[in-house]
């Protein structure tokens, strides 16, 4: 992994626990690691944002935020109701290989989905990816209605020919449902990528050491974790139904 670009299926998906955690495991491995996170919206100026909460988390990363907006919409329409300039690929690309060229690994996590516009061009978190040549990482809830946005992800991804390296489940319920349950098989069938890892509900509410030490445990050997996809599912798959 050099530049991995953290996109979601949508908004409040858990995008930034899930770069938090690759950040931890990336750092237990002894790796690098910058975050970048180039439109912050709906955060006050002197608030915290997406790329801090990581660093609060994960630890001794490099947290960049190339410019922040203060109401939480979309970032073309939150740039232009504030009167400021926008943040467009070729910025993000361009700050992502600064990073780059000094960090083992950087995470670029971006803003609600893929397609979410970026500036008044249109311009969107996969033309950033395209030019970073980065894979892309995508975060999922687990239940009902998942799989129909993960699928739509995942077409626009092979539309753009860019690659999804796997699928992360944002928040993984401590009792899940029957189609929480169904989703870990359904999942990396509509993303066309391998499942790597499952977050535990409220993962981001755990004390940073604590959340730093239990990371690994979340994460595929891809990500620099211990979680095996198929030990999970042997737990919590549901048995077919009797015919």
């Amino acid at each position: 992994m050099a530049i991995v670009v953290v996109t979601g299926t949508g908004t409040e998906v858990g995008k930034t626990v899930a770069t938090a955690a690759v950040a931890a495991a990336s750092l237990a491995q002894g790796l690098s690691v910058a975050v970048l996170k180039p439109a912050q919206t709906g955060v006050a100026e002197d608030e915290p944002g997406d790329a801090a909460e990581v660093a609060r988390l994960a630890g001794a990363v490099t947290a960049v935020e190339l410019a922040r907006y203060p109401e939480p919409l979309a970032p073309a329409t939150a740039a232009a109701r504030a009167g400021l300039p926008p943040i467009g690929p070729t910025d993000i690309a361009e700050a992502a290989a600064k990073l780059s060229a000094v960090h083992d690994v950087v995470l670029v996590e971006g803003a609600g989905g893929l397609l979410v516009r970026y500036d008044q061009e249109g311009s969107t978190l996969a033309d950033a990816a395209a030019l970073m040549h980065a894979g892309v990482l995508l975060v999922a809830p687990a239940g009902l209605g998942t799989l129909n946005a993960t699928a739509l992800t995942a077409e626009a991804l092979r539309a753009r020919k860019l690659p999804c390296l796997g699928l992360i489940i944002g928040s993984w319920p401590a009792e899940p449902d029957l189609a929480e349950r169904c989703n870990i098989a359904d999942l990396p069938v509509a993303a066309s990528a391998p499942l790597l890892g499952a977050l535990p509900e409220k993962a981001g509410t755990r004390e940073p050491e604590a959340f730093r030490t239990s990371a690994p445990d979340w994460l595929a050997p891809q990500l620099g974790g211990l979680w095996d996809a198929e030990a999970f599912s042997r737990v919590y798959a549901p048995t077919p139904r009797a015919s």
